[in-house]
């Protein structure tokens, strides 16, 4: 190991690289890995050695599916308090949605008042995702030379006015133009008319929620939109799966070529409908957590390669908003700080590796949004990394929370997997709970 410019050697005996496990040295320069060697090399004169034993090194979390909602719901939560429960979950990328912040990022003027925002709060790096809505059809070529990247659609009612959803087709219409300048369609992928359909029943009982979101909602919207991405060769991201009876569906899309990929979320892979009691909405999502047995399919869907990845869908709202009646209370699962060890806990049960954490949580949403520097531990890339115990287990408190309003459904849950430090660009933000003073950069597609 050699060169002035080395400035940290962080060093462990479990490094976890896209060639596996094992005792490293990483030596970081000017923000960037500048080698990864043998556990013994010698630490060049000038840089500090960090040697963090037997905790595990993984790549910084990267987090495509966070809603922020800052400017305009700052009460709900905020680029500030967001970004810290972020990093102190081990996450040092989130690209936040287009809505539920006011403005929504529907123009690129919308975009600047957003970014503006952000700048002096960001505790992790943040990129934004643009919105396609009825009417902004125009918009979309610009927000994408404004470096979004890529454009939410919902096929079904958002929740806010601000953002309203697509029809068949102006979804059409907007993919039409999104493939046309090579750009990415992430999509909320609830079909309305199976929703119209179901039984609605408000109140306090979980199961009556359950009914009102059924599988067959995600499913027909999803076989849509795979119908439209192969007749038009667009790219296309179906948001928080939850309906395991769709993995058929997708895998042969893939298999034939179709440009769809997939996410899920911690907490469709680590709660289940079985256990949410009536009127606790802080597990209320849309689409919903589901059965156990769906949750199974799920693991298997991770498995096999047909869910590329695990992102946190953290959609927080303040607490009077999370009234008992699940039709009328608010809809969103905050876990910013709590992915980790979440996803975990359910994967070191089922047989799997920090390794397939690692990819499913690090390196597959950051090729998912084409951040070339992030998502691996490997010379040239950005040193972000979280150093975690992987055997340590911790309840959660909601009162530890850094996020805004400190409801969450993982309360009270003990969890494998304490986060020591995260690190961005060779900087220690996060240590032992305690965070630095903001450095997170604003990024942009194919900074």
């Amino acid at each position: 190991m050699s060169g002035p410019d080395v400035n940290l050697v962080l060093r462990s005996t479990r490094v976890i690289t896209p060639e596996g496990t094992r005792a490293a040295a990483v030596a970081v320069a000017g923000g960037s890995i500048a080698a990864v060697l043998p556990y013994g090399a010698e630490v060049p004169a000038g840089a500090r050695l960090e040697d963090v034993g037997d905790d595990v090194v993984l790549p910084g979390l990267v987090d495509t599916h966070v809603h922020v909602n800052d400017p305009g719901r700052t009460e709900w939560e905020g680029f500030w308090t967001a970004t810290r429960a972020a990093a102190a979950g081990g996450i040092t990328t989130l690209l936040d949605m287009p809505l539920n912040s006011l403005p929504p990022t529907t123009t690129v003027d919308h975009l600047r008042v957003k970014q503006d925002v952000a700048r002096p709060k960001a505790h992790v790096d943040t990129g934004f995702w643009g919105g396609a809505i009825p009417g902004n059809l125009k918009e979309l070529r610009p927000l994408h030379d404004a470096g979004v990247f890529g454009f939410k659609c919902f096929l079904s009612p958002s929740g806010v006015e601000e953002f309203p959803e697509l029809d068949q087709e102006q979804l059409a219409r907007s993919l039409a133009e999104i493939a046309g300048f090579g750009g990415l369609l992430i999509v909320h992928a609830e079909d309305p008319h199976e929703l119209s359909a179901a039984p609605q029943r408000p109140g306090p009982r979980y199961a009556d929620f359950l009914a009102s979101r059924p599988r067959d909602a995600e499913n027909t919207a999803i076989g849509n939109l795979i119908a439209q991405a192969r007749r038009l060769d667009a790219r296309v991201h179906v948001l928080h799966l939850s309906s395991g009876d769709a993995l058929p569906l997708i895998a042969a899309a893939k298999a034939e070529g179709v440009r769809i990929t997939v996410e899920s979320c911690p907490h469709f892979l680590t709660l289940t409908a079985e256990e949410v009691p009536d009127g606790a909405t802080e597990f209320k999502c849309c689409p919903p957590i589901r059965e156990a047995a769906n949750q199974d399919a799920l693991w298997e869907g991770l498995a096999d390669g047909t869910i590329d990845c695990i992102v946190s869908d953290h959609s927080p709202c303040t607490t009077d908003l999370k009234t008992p009646d699940f039709a009328s209370a608010w809809g969103g699962i905050s876990s910013l700080q709590l992915g980790l060890p979440a996803v975990w806990t359910e994967a070191r049960r089922r047989g799997r590796t920090l390794e397939d954490v690692a990819r499913w949580m690090s390196s597959a949403p950051a090729e998912l949004a084409g951040l070339s520097r992030k998502g691996a531990i490997e010379v040239g890339r950005d040193a972000d990394f979280v150093v975690l115990a992987p055997d340590e287990t911790f309840t959660v408190d909601p009162a530890g929370l850094h996020h805004r309003n400190q409801v969450t459904a993982y309360a009270g849950k003990t969890l494998h997997g304490v986060v020591r430090s995260t690190w961005l660009r060779g900087t220690r933000i996060v240590e032992n709970g305690t965070l630095a003073e903001p450095t997170g950069r604003l990024l942009e597609r194919n900074d």
